[in-house]
């Protein structure tokens, strides 16, 4: 029987799901559509304005790199100002730019769009991660990471068949298809960020749908048992320089060199395929959300079950890195598709279990940082797999040459999963560090 306590915490914990994670999901799935849209627009952007097969992958990765440059400072802003201003003004700004994309005119204002783009969007997913820690205690937060990425999921599913109906409108009011597209879905973006303006509290204390009771609850338990320094000066190699957060940010910079490389081409991949028309490449590709989306739920589900999410994440690493390897000798287009779909279902399932490790191991202003600093490592990761992807098909001519370099990553990506895995072993065996009072203050 649980105690009263017990009670009220898990009372709290339905009222937030319920209230935060269709804000935080919005937010998210509008992020991820104006992220990748352009993938939609690879081949008209190279018909109609002339960007090259290695241009795109350089654009496409451009984004990363400004996003990877602010990621830090931006989640420092989020500290002091509060989620709910610092991620409204996020989503604004990015849909804003989002929208200008349709003004592109060659190269030169594709990269200089797209690394606007990441500038605008920076910190955006840490600071939802940092959310996270600020209303839900550990035990929810495989669970609720998860169910946040239903949205990439969901735009996947929704967003590739919309932008491809989107491009359907070419020529209407003298407007391009793809430029429709970039217009339509940044405006979109704009009212996600007045909306998270209006509805979104920054903390538990802040929402008025909980009880004073309720909102400490949540706080209490989130917060944890382990001491957060208040300020970086002094706490650098706590922040930035532990092995575990060395190795969650490597980690995530071979999952996301993987995922954007493959992410970002997946459109053209799908086209290679076999499948005509705008509409149909757009569906086809959607349906590649599926896999996420199942990915997404059932590891979470599994995690309940049997626990050690660091052991789950070797798994994940070693099944999306064979499916690759068996992408590149498979002849059928069935089987190539299958393929692309079991590595998807690996390599986003893995996500959730991933940032729960790292959300366990810092709280506060660490949290902050931390968290920050392991997605801008991953945001690498997104530069250069596009690029790299880019020349190698830009150089050979086929999209399937491509992924000898995506095998070759995911087995690094498995090296660091084990080291990982241990490495978490050894740090829950040990003591809980001490803060000096002088540093915490």
């Amino acid at each position: 029987m649980p105690t009263p306590s017990e009670a009220v915490h898990s009372i709290a914990t339905r009222r937030a799901m319920r209230r935060l994670l269709p804000l935080l999901g919005l937010a998210y799935f509008m992020s991820y559509v104006d992220r990748t849209n352009v993938a939609l627009a690879k081949t008209q952007l190279e018909a109609d304005i002339g960007v090259s097969a290695a241009a795109y992958g350089l654009g496409a990765g451009v984004f990363f790199i400004s996003y990877a440059l602010l990621e830090v400072p931006s989640n420092l802003v989020l500290y002091r100002v509060g989620a709910r201003a610092w991620i409204a003004r996020i989503a604004i700004t990015w849909g804003l730019v989002s929208a200008a994309m349709m003004f592109v005119q060659g190269e030169a204002s594709f990269y200089a769009l797209r690394f606007a783009l990441g500038a605008a969007e920076a910190g955006l997913y840490p600071a939802l991660m940092y959310t996270v820690t600020l209303w839900f205690s550990q035990q929810h937060r495989v669970t609720v990471v998860g169910l946040i990425y239903t949205a990439p999921a969901a735009a996947t599913i929704l967003g590739a068949p919309a932008g491809g109906g989107l491009m359907a409108l070419d020529g209407a009011a003298g407007l391009q298809g793809w430029q429709w597209m970039f217009l339509v879905e940044g405006l979109v973006t704009v009212a996600v960020g007045v909306l998270v303006w209006i509805a979104l509290p920054s903390r538990p204390q802040d929402a008025r749908w909980l009880s004073p009771e309720q909102a400490a609850a949540l706080s209490e338990r989130a917060a944890g048992s382990e001491p957060s320094p208040h300020r970086l000066r002094g706490n650098l190699k706590r922040a930035f320089g532990r092995p575990v957060v060395l190795l969650l940010a490597g980690t995530y910079f071979v999952n996301q060199l993987v995922g954007s490389a493959v992410g970002f081409n997946l459109p053209s991949i799908v086209e290679g395929l076999g499948v005509e028309g705008s509409l149909s490449i757009g569906l086809v590709t959607g349906s590649m959300g599926v896999a996420i989306l199942a990915g997404v739920l059932f590891f979470p589900w599994l995690h309940g079950r049997i626990g050690n999410d660091s052991g789950l994440i070797v798994l994940c690493a070693v099944a999306g890195t064979a499916a690759m390897g068996a992408y590149l000798p498979a002849d059928s287009a069935g089987a190539r598709y299958a393929l692309l779909f079991a590595a998807n279902f690996f390599l986003t399932g893995t996500l959730p279990l991933f940032w729960s490790v790292a959300m366990s191991r810092m709280s506060g202003l660490m949290a902050a940082a931390g968290l920050a600093f392991i997605n801008t490592v991953g945001l690498l990761g997104g530069f250069f797999g596009p690029m790299v992807f880019g020349l190698i098909e830009g150089r050979t001519g086929s999209d399937r040459t491509p992924f000898v370099f995506v095998v070759i990553a995911g087995l690094a990506g498995i090296a660091l999963a084990a080291l990982l895995k241990r490495t978490v072993g050894r740090e829950d065996g040990a003591p809980p560090a001490r803060i000096p009072a002088a540093v915490a203050d």
